[in-house]
Formats: structure tokens, sequence, C-alpha cells
């Protein structure tokens, strides 16, 4: 398979391979939206912990856009955001197969007039590893720095292998947050959506539909079948039948939803189906659904109940 780092360094004959490489890294890059994103605990730590294992005082988790060095965490720098891509050792590192290491920069001739290494803060030692996603799209680098020269033991070597790795992990599971967070967002306006078209439907053609969200599925419920509901704290147990089904919403919003002739709200945690009512016996009532259940009436809902009844 050819690597990312061969199609940028490729033949004149395949001239248009590099530039088409690159459109496609920073694709898959931005896919993660993650570019000019505040600080995170998570990155952060992963930064701490770059110091740590290779024995710096400064270390970073760097994210290159098309010109600029996106810096998503940081320890030892603090202020350092969007330098020039071209200014920075990571913009070599990129394209690595494995660690680039720069023992000392000031005896480098690639990076020695660099204005990180000739001046303020005079970078000596550079060790970066490459963090590439499961797609195979270097990303950006895991690196560390000094003001004074340095070197890996191979241990360390290998620890900041590992660390990309779970650079990259933390950057998949922060994607898949932001998708499933999206899948949320769309389901929520499938079912306001099919809400509405219920409604429209009901008023047009005398249909009694509700839809409602359980366990990431849509459920067409028809209000006829419906016998009871019941609070319970932030949800709403709909009992249709021998079946209960369970949704995320309020008695407030229910009763909007619910055809207003068919039902009544005896109980500020109860709303009934009137023709499922069977029987009253003192301060609660029967509603057979299926299965006969006891229903509380509260005091504050008791005359309206009665006038629905028609037995004041």
């Amino acid at each position: 398979m050819t690597t990312l780092r061969a199609m940028y360094s490729t033949a004149p004959s395949e001239a248009d391979a590099a530039p088409r490489a690159e459109e496609l890294r920073l694709e898959n890059l931005r896919a993660y939206r993650i570019l000019d994103t505040p600080p995170e605990e998570a990155f952060d730590g992963l930064a701490r912990l770059g110091a740590f294992i290779c024995g710096t005082p400064i270390s970073m988790v760097n994210l290159l856009d098309a010109e600029r060095v996106f810096t998503k965490a940081q320890v030892g720098v603090p202020g350092v955001q969007n330098l020039p891509r071209e200014t920075v050792f990571c913009h070599h590192t990129l394209f690595n197969d494995d660690i680039l290491e720069v023992e000392d920069a000031s005896l480098d001739p690639l990076f020695r007039q660099t204005p990180l290494v000739a001046s303020a803060p005079n970078i000596r030692y550079y060790v970066g590893a490459p963090l590439v996603s499961p797609e195979g799209y270097p990303l950006g680098t895991m690196c560390a720095l000094d003001v004074k020269p340095h070197r890996l033991n191979e241990a360390q070597r290998d620890a900041l292998r590992t660390l990309a790795r779970e650079v990259v992990s933390h950057l998949e599971l922060r994607r898949a947050r932001l998708q499933l967070e999206q899948e949320r967002v769309k389901l929520d306006g499938l079912l306001r959506m099919a809400n509405d078209k219920a409604v429209s439907l009901y008023s047009a053609e005398q249909r009694e539909e509700i839809f409602v969200k359980q366990d990431h599925k849509l459920i067409r419920l028809n209000t006829a079948n419906i016998s009871y509901l019941e609070a319970l704290g932030d949800y709403v147990n709909i009992h249709v039948g021998n079946e209960r089904y369970t949704v995320y919403t309020t008695m407030k919003d229910m009763l909007t939803r619910l055809p207003s002739r068919d039902f009544v709200r005896v109980h500020r945690k109860y709303i009934v189906r009137i023709s499922s009512i069977v029987a009253i016996d003192g301060d609660s009532l029967v509603v057979d659904g299926g299965r006969a259940s006891s229903v509380p009436i509260g005091n504050s809902y008791k005359a309206d109940l009665m006038s629905r009844l028609n037995l004041v």
C-alpha cells in the first residue's frame, strides 16, 4: 500500500498526487471538528504526560492545518498558538514514518535558522511522533522540546509512540461523541416532524397518533390504545394495554400532544383516558387498559374530572 509520505515525495510523472494527498489529509483532520476549540483536560493531561516521559520542560499536542499549527494542548509554553506551519519542527515530523528527534537544533542545517531556534525561546531539542488517524492520515504531532540538547532512550521513544496513539484514541472518542450528538439532534428533529405530521393528519382526517422516542427508536402509538400516563421524575410512563413505554418528556408536554376531548389529568402524576375509567372509589379510580390499575385522584383535579364525567 502506498504510504502518505510516499505520495508527498512522488515522482514527477505523478506530480498531482501530493496536492491531492494534502487535500484528503486536511479533509480528514477537519472531520474531527477540533481546530480552534478550547483546552480540554483529556488532552492537557496527555501533554503533561509527554513532558514527564521525555524529561523535558515543554510538551505539546499539535494539529497541522493548511498553513498553521493549532496547539490543542501544551505544557511549558503558555500562550503559544497558531504558529506558521513552515517555521516549526512538526511540519517535518508530519510525514515521517516514525519519531523525528533533533538532539541539537543549533547544529542541524535544516533547523538552525528557524525562528524557534535562532531566537527566543532558543529551542535546542525536539522530538515528535506523528498522530496518524485510523484512515492513515497524519493529523499532527505529539512532541516535546527543550532549550538544551537532549536524547531519548529506547524506552522513552517507545512510550512516546504509545502516547501518540493515545492522543489519536482521544480524538476518535471525541469525534464519536460529536457524531452521537448529531444523531440525537437529527432524531429529535424527526420526532418533532413526525408529531407535527400526526397533528396535521389528525386535524384533516381525525386520526389519533403520536410518536414517542424510546431506546433511540421512534414508535408510533394510537392514542385510542393509551389507558393512562404516569409521571416518573424526568420521564413519563405511557401505559398501552399490557405494554409500557418510558419516554423523556413532561406531563405538560404530553397534554398538548393528546386529544384534549379524550384525556383528563386526575393527579399531578397521572393523566387518564376518560373512556378507560371503569370505576371511582373515593380518592382513586380504576382504569382498564388490558389490566385494571388503581390511579389516585388529586383534590385540585377532582372537580374537573367530575365535570368531564358529567357527574356534577
